[in-house]
């Protein structure tokens, strides 16, 4: 039988509250399921709390909600993070990707983690 784990669209406020709700739909309160797209990545190929038999699906209620806070200014903002943590060889890269998002341009952060869905787990997110 498939395991649906559950994401409310309405407790996704921003990145932070993304890695609360995901890991609290696959492992309960207070459950972690990665707190970057990287480990995203690697719980979604079947790692830490999914079903080991690869039987499951994401249902992301409210996901117009999640997108609207994981838009622009959360794009914004995670890339003025990530600015300050990349060594300096990578830094220009992430500025001009800060620049072309300010602009308007390029993907979000709600885009960044239904991209990471569609790569390791496609067909099993569910936007509702």
């Amino acid at each position: 039988m498939t395991t649906t784990f559950v994401i409310e669209g309405a407790e996704v406020t921003g990145l932070d509250s993304f890695w609360k709700a995901v890991g609290e739909a696959v492992n309960g309160p207070g459950g972690y399921f990665g707190r970057n797209l990287d480990a995203l990545a690697d719980c979604l190929s079947g790692g830490f709390g999914t079903p080991d038999d690869g039987d499951f699906v994401f249902e992301w209620r409210d996901h117009e909600l999640s997108r609207r806070a994981l838009g622009r200014e959360e794009t914004v903002r995670q890339l003025g993070l990530r600015a300050q943590r990349v060594p300096p060889s990578g830094r220009a890269e992430v500025l001009e990707h800060l620049a072309r998002v300010r602009a308007g341009q390029g993907p979000t952060v709600f885009d960044w983690i239904v991209e990471v869905f569609e790569e390791r787990a496609p067909g099993r997110l569910r936007l509702r």
